[in-house]
C-alpha cells in the first residue's frame, strides 16, 4: 500500500491508472490499512483542491462559479426529486434511498458523510450508499472523457458536464484532467459551487428531522477547503510574481489527487461490495444515468454553456 501510493506521485501515473491500481490492491491482496485510508483520503483531497487553486486565475474561477450557480440549483432540486421518487418506486429503504439521492445531487461521499449525523442511518445503510456512489465514480472517471470526445464536447462544455453529473470532487477533477486544462479550469469551480450546498441541505434536513421528532447527532461538516481553493487563487492573481510558484504547487496538487484516487480504489473492500443490494444499486444507476443524460442533452441543445 505505501509503495503503491508513493509510485502514484510520479508524473507518469494518471488518475485512471491510479484508481485501477488501488482497486487491484483491494480486490487481490486486500488493504490492511482501511481505517487509515478512509481518514487520509478526504484530507488529501482537500489539500489537492486547495493546491489546484494556486494554478488558476481568480477571475476565471469566479466567472465559472457564477455560470454554474443556476445550473447547480436546478440540478440539485431535480436530482433529489427524482432520487426520492425512484427509491419509492424500487422500494429502497427510505434512509438508504435518501443518502443515495443526496450523494448524487451534491458531491458523493462528502455529502453522505455530512448528512449522517442528521439522518442517523445504520452502519450498513451508510456503507451501501457510499459503495454505490463509489462504484459509479470509478465508472465515470473512464466513461465521461470517452463520451465527451465521441459527442464532440468542447473542453468548456465537458467541464460543465462532469461538474454537474459526476458525484465526487475527486472523480470530477480526475475526469477533467484527462480532458485537458481548460476543462479542469471550468469543472473545479463549478463543482465546488455545487459542494457549497452541503451546508444548507444538511441544515434543512436537520430542521425537517427535528420537526418529525428525530434527534441529530454530531455537528454539520463544513467544506472549508472551498475557501482555501479561492484563497490560493486570489493570492496568485493579486501577486502575479507568485504565479510560477503557484503553477508548481498546482502540479504537486495534481499528483496528490492521483494518490487520492489510488487510496479511494484501495478503500473499496469486498464487504462493501457484498453490502450493496440490487435495489439500491438500481436506484443509483438509473438516477445517475438520468442526470448525466439530461445534463448532456442540455449542453448539446445549447440550453447550458
Amino acid at each position: 500500500m505505501p509503495l503503491g501510493a508513493a509510485v502514484c506521485l510520479l508524473p507518469a501515473v494518471s488518475t485512471g491508472v491510479a484508481l485501477l491500481a488501488g482497486l487491484g490492491v483491494a480486490m487481490t491482496v486486500g488493504n490492511p490499512f482501511t481505517a487509515t485510508t478512509r481518514k487520509l483520503t478526504p484530507r488529501l483531497l482537500s489539500l489537492a483542491v486547495v493546491g489546484l487553486g494556486a494554478g488558476m486565475d481568480l477571475g476565471t474561477v469566479l466567472a465559472a462559479g457564477r455560470e454554474g450557480l443556476g445550473y447547480t440549483v436546478v440540478g440539485i432540486a431535480l436530482c433529489l426529486v427524482l432520487g426520492v421518487g425512484l427509491a419509492r418506486l424500487l422500494r429502497v429503504p427510505r434512509v438508504t434511498g435518501l443518502l443515495i439521492s443526496v450523494g448524487t445531487a451534491i458531491c458523493g461521499g462528502s455529502a453522505i458523510a455530512a448528512v449522517v449525523p442528521v439522518l442517523r442511518p445504520q452502519e450498513h445503510e451508510t456503507s451501501v450508499a457510499l459503495g454505490t456512489v463509489f462504484l459509479l465514480n470509478a465508472v465515470a472517471l473512464f466513461v465521461f472523457p470517452v463520451v465527451g470526445h465521441a459527442v464532440g464536447l468542447t473542453p468548456h462544455q465537458f467541464g460543465l458536464w462532469c461538474a454537474m453529473a459526476i458525484h465526487d470532487t475527486s472523480s470530477v477533477v480526475g475526469a477533467a484532467l484527462r480532458y485537458g486544462p481548460e476543462a479542469l479550469a471550468v469543472a473545479t469551480p463549478v463543482k465546488l459551487a455545487r459542494a457549497l450546498w452541503i451546508l444548507p441541505l444538511t441544515v434543512g434536513l436537520a430542521a425537517w428531522h427535528r420537526r418529525g421528532g428525530g434527534a441529530v447527532a454530531g455537528k454539520v461538516r463544513r467544506p472549508w477547503f472551498i475557501a482555501g481553493f479561492l484563497g490560493a487563487a486570489a493570492v496568485v492573481t493579486v501577486f502575479p510574481a507568485l504565479q510560477p510558484v503557484g503553477q508548481g504547487v498546482a502540479a504537486v496538487a495534481r499528483q496528490v489527487l492521483v494518490v487520492t484516487l489510488f487510496l479511494l480504489g484501495a478503500g473499496l473492500t469486498r464487504d462493501t461490495l457484498r453490502a450493496v443490494g440490487l435495489r439500491p444499486l438500481a436506484q443509483a444507476v438509473v438516477l445517475w444515468l438520468l442526470m448525466a443524460g439530461l445534463c448532456l442533452g442540455a449542453l448539446r441543445l445549447g440550453w447550458v454553456g
